[in-house]
């Protein structure tokens, strides 16, 4: 049973429709010996964290429940029990593709919280509602690129997630694009910056790499940057540990942003649904694949929002859509607002420090 707490002016209320003035008189018909005269011996309140800690601990008694580190960028993360009971509300559990903007402002205000939010961790200009998850968000910014520069040719760095990198392969032969790797310094564990530049040509759309890279390291964006717009190639910024940009710098020199959210809060579920990102620079606006919600007024000047540069879409042209995907997950998208609501800019950043940490520590 949820627990509804009341406020000062609700019990008046409630004591007043009994006929009282206060809570004693309704007990006045029973024995005093009967009564407590003094406050409950409750202990102190304790936060949603320590409770759920609490009760992990007696469980861990019953030695059903391992600490695993495998997952290769899906783990079980610490999940707000907010998160659930916001999702699992009727208007948004239920909903389907805001089409009809007058009767779904609640869902098109939340997918733009989204946006904003994720423009926010990025430091890009523009941000979709989401794609199905960071493996296929990769591919579709490469696409995206290729559009943008009219060239057929990927470059991806082999620190990049194998499995994000296997995904992309996959779009690319249907697609007719090449793809190619540049390979890795195995002392440092960063990208080889004489490798890449050896290896891009005229021919070159994108440059991918990913920071924090597969094996943890922070790559040097800012070279990759120089190194591809050099040669008019547009670089592409992967993150498979989103918790990651609450402590390291925004890849603004990147020209797309793509990665997955799936540490907001997002059980593992034996692979998904997950959550995927694409923010781009504003330029490349027409290009972005997916749903735009964008900020609008209706016909009384109030601030609305809105599915917009709709045309860019599959369910407008079908043929000449950046991207065929449709109907995505963003009940999801929801669950990681909610997440970064709660947690805020400095919560974020505490917990991406408390990992930092927490990992070194394991690792000593």
């Amino acid at each position: 049973m949820r627990y509804l707490p009341k406020s000062p002016s609700e019990r008046a209320e409630m004591l007043a429709a009994c006929g009282f003035d206060a809570p004693e008189q309704l007990f006045a018909q029973l024995p005093k010996q009967a009564l407590l005269d003094r406050p409950l011996a409750l202990p102190d309140g304790v936060s949603e964290y320590e409770i759920v800690d609490y009760f992990k601990r007696l469980g861990a008694n019953t030695a059903t429940d391992y600490a695993s580190f495998l997952g290769a960028g899906v783990y079980r993360h610490y999940r707000p029990v907010l998160a659930d009971v916001v999702i699992s509300r009727g208007e948004f559990l239920t909903s389907y593709t805001p089409y009809q903007a007058e009767i779904a402002q609640g869902t098109l205000t939340a997918i733009f919280e989204f946006q904003t939010m994720i423009c926010q961790l990025t430091g890009m200009d523009v941000a979709n509602a989401s794609m199905y998850d960071g493996s296929t968000a990769v591919p579709e910014a490469a696409m995206m690129a290729v559009r943008v520069t009219g060239r057929t040719r990927v470059l991806v760095a082999r620190t990049v997630h194998p499995e994000y990198r296997e995904v992309l392969r996959t779009y690319a032969r249907q697609q007719g694009l090449t793809v190619d790797e540049f390979g890795y310094d195995r002392d440092a564990g960063g990208f080889d910056a004489a490798d890449l530049e050896a290896k891009l040509d005229d021919k070159t759309a994108a440059v991918i790499v990913q920071s924090p890279n597969f094996f943890g390291i922070v790559e040097k964006i800012e070279t990759a940057a120089d190194l591809a717009h050099a040669r008019g190639a547009l670089l592409i910024d992967v993150f498979a540990e989103a918790v990651a940009l609450g402590l390291i710098a925004p890849p603004v020199e990147a020209d797309i942003v793509a990665g997955e959210m799936q540490s907001f809060a997002i059980s593992p579920s034996y692979g998904g649904p997950f959550v995927g990102i694409i923010a781009s620079k504003e330029k490349f606006i027409r290009q972005l694949p997916g749903r735009l919600v964008g900020e609008t007024k209706d016909s009384n000047g109030n601030r609305a929002f809105c599915l917009t540069l709709s045309t860019r879409e599959q369910h407008i042209r079908r043929e000449k859509a950046t991207s065929n995907i449709c109907t995505n997950q963003a009940l999801i998208a929801l669950l990681a607002t909610v997440f970064m609501t709660i947690y805020g800019k400095q919560g974020l950043r505490e917990l991406a420090q408390q990992n930092l940490s927490k990992a070194h520590y394991l690792a000593s």
